[in-house]
């Protein structure tokens, strides 16, 4: 499973980019958007800026716009609920099957998405991206690997007990000796024990981490 953080150039074109370049210090929080039928979505968003007024009625201003409430205004912040015929940010998550992690904010045309998901779904996204014409750039790409999926039970026992009485803490809180008493092991048996969980757990992590090619496909 691989973590992504990736931030959306989203072109004047799309009616909510124009929007968020035209308004470049207000800020929209999509809170939350879903897709309703085919070919429209709903979504719930914060405005948070100087000209909230501004927005707000640029947004019911927006011909594909076909529907809007505002739910509530506290100073310069205002909850807008509303559905359009045009939600092109949406394709891209529906097209590749990935749950997008909401709330993420819109500011001056970029949009900073945070995704977990298999690294075939995340190319599919790139893909999806590409095609619709959005550009992107992968910020941040980390590989979680579970330790049960690569270690035996004594060998997670092992390494769980090393960390919580700070083996690996720098510097260290706990000698390889306490360690093997604490778990009733012979010294030579922990030091191997541990040595090939560290093997396995190194090995596996480089192995699925992706490749400075795949962060560019992705």
């Amino acid at each position: 499973m691989v973590h992504a953080t990736l931030t959306l150039s989203i072109p004047r074109r799309i009616w909510i980019g124009a929007l968020s370049q035209d308004h470049p210090e207000s800020c929209i929080r999509v809170l939350s958007a879903f897709p309703k039928g085919e070919e429209s979505g709903v979504g719930l968003v914060e405005v948070d800026g100087p000209d909230v007024p501004a927005v707000v009625r640029a947004i019911d201003e927006e011909e594909t716009v076909t529907d809007l409430a505002v739910l509530g205004r506290h100073e310069d912040t205002a909850l807008v609920q509303f559905e359009t015929t045009d939600p092109l940010l949406l394709f891209p998550i529906i097209g590749s099957g990935i749950p997008l992690e909401l709330p993420f904010d819109i500011r001056d045309g970029e949009a900073r998405w945070e995704l977990t998901a298999s690294q075939d779904r995340l190319s599919e996204l790139g893909e999806q991206l590409e095609t619709l014409g959005i550009s992107f750039t992968v910020e941040q790409l980390r590989q979680h690997v579970e330790p049960e999926q690569v270690l035996t039970d004594r060998q997670t026992t092992l390494v769980t007990a090393a960390i919580e009485r700070g083996y690996y803490d720098t510097p260290r809180e706990c000698t390889l000796t306490e360690l093997a008493d604490a778990q009733d092991m012979a010294k030579s048996t922990c030091s191997e024990t541990l040595h090939r969980a560290e093997e396995k757990i190194v090995k596996g992590f480089f192995e699925d981490e992706p490749t400075a090619s795949a962060r560019r496909r992705i």
